[in-house]
């Protein structure tokens, strides 16, 4: 059973693929009846990645657990009538196609809203639903690059794809809450009592998080550059370091009193003075980087791991998931079985308590959960 905030909500999802599902998710998480919307054969993520015994993706499966689905073909009539009887019945209308691709089949907003004023309906596409590349194609590494962020991660040398997907995961999180402010304002006292139409583009969703960098092109001398400033590379103290063995380690040292404590760990006090010298500080980086490569990763661990200095080993995924603080916090949970999986469950513990595991998606008839609907109250 989710988190209950929003259960009676009715959410329909006809996205694809990860930023919509994922939007879905956490709304699932939350609570709402999430249904997906899929093609005959279903959507063509269930194809992409790890396939199960019954030849259906593990990441589909994951990402789509705790929902229902449907398949709706809606180039037909019957497919038609289906999905108009669950809009009109709906609280969430949730859907990823390019910008056109709805009006095509017959349900440009306009008509959603006459379907349904109180309906909250979401368009997560690439780019948005306005600008000149409104109908262009693209994928996570393109947004990522177009509007700068992917400029800001690497080396000084090149950018470096960042994975998981920033730009996918930071859309999907920005549409959940751009609806859940939509059905609050919907339904608050004073509220207006209908719902609206949210235009949310994957590549905008992490321009947000550059605003300190934009800022800081307004400023001379103050620019981020990827290699140069303190937090994209430029810095000792922010810094990714490799052990004797070829593993890694990260620090974090940038208020003053945690260089001091790694510097004086290290027993390298003559470092302190020097933690804001001239960036990139490409000196006092090497010297750091020739100490970092005189131990294994273990032995740094024990050497630092109780310092108070932001030191920590770069993990890999495997050790993550068995790490004493992964499992105190109880929310990546392994599940075993012929076709074994990892989930993560929604990231926040609520009155102390953790989300229990979700449930598998199941497929439904719209005819069922229409009379479902019909029978149910909402809050």
């Amino acid at each position: 059973m989710p988190f209950r905030f929003l259960e009676g909500t009715r959410v329909l999802d006809l996205s694809q693929y990860a930023p919509g599902p994922y939007a879905s998710l956490i709304l699932a998480d939350l609570g709402a009846d999430v249904i997906r919307i899929e093609p005959p054969g279903g959507e063509p993520m269930r194809k992409i990645g790890p396939l199960d015994r019954d030849g259906v993706s593990a990441w589909y499966k994951v990402i789509n657990r705790g929902k229902s689905y449907v398949e709706l073909d809606l180039k037909s009539e019957r497919g038609k009538a289906d999905l108009d009887s669950l809009i009109a019945r709906a609280d969430v209308f949730l859907e990823s196609y390019r910008p056109g691709v709805l009006e095509r089949l017959g349900f440009a907003d306009e008509r959603l809203a006459a379907l349904n004023p109180r309906l909250v309906r979401c368009s997560l596409s690439g780019w948005g639903a306005t600008g000149p590349y409104r109908l262009k194609g693209g994928h996570d590494i393109n947004y990522m690059a177009l509007f700068g962020a992917l400029a800001l991660s690497g080396s000084a040398e090149r950018p470096y794809a960042a994975y998981p997907m920033v730009g996918d995961y930071s859309s999907g999180m920005h549409a959940a809450l751009a609806i859940l402010g939509a059905l609050i304002g919907r339904d608050r006292p004073g509220g207006t009592g209908k719902g609206c139409q949210i235009d949310c583009s994957i590549a905008e969703s992490p321009l947000p998080w550059s605003q300190w960098a934009l800022t800081a092109l307004t400023r001379l001398g103050h620019e981020v550059e990827r290699g140069k400033a303190f937090l994209t590379g430029g810095a000792a103290f922010y810094q990714i370091y490799r052990t004797r063995e070829g593993r890694f380690v990260s620090l974090g040292a940038l208020e003053e009193k945690f260089w001091r404590n790694f510097c004086e760990a290290v027993g390298r006090p003559d470092w302190t003075p020097r933690q804001w010298e001239t960036m990139p500080q490409t000196a006092l980086i090497a010297e750091v980087t020739a100490l970092f490569e005189t131990k294994t990763l273990g032995e740094w661990d024990a050497a630092l791991g109780t310092v108070d200095c932001c030191f920590e080993p770069v993990h890999e995924l495997a050790e993550m998931v068995k790490h004493e603080q992964t499992a105190a916090r109880g929310f990546v949970k392994r599940h075993e079985g012929r076709d074994p999986f990892i989930e993560v469950l929604f990231p926040a513990r609520i009155d102390g308590a953790v989300e229990p595991a979700r449930t598998v998606i199941t497929r439904r008839k719209a005819d069922e959960i229409i009379t479902a609907w019909d029978g149910g109250t909402r809050d």
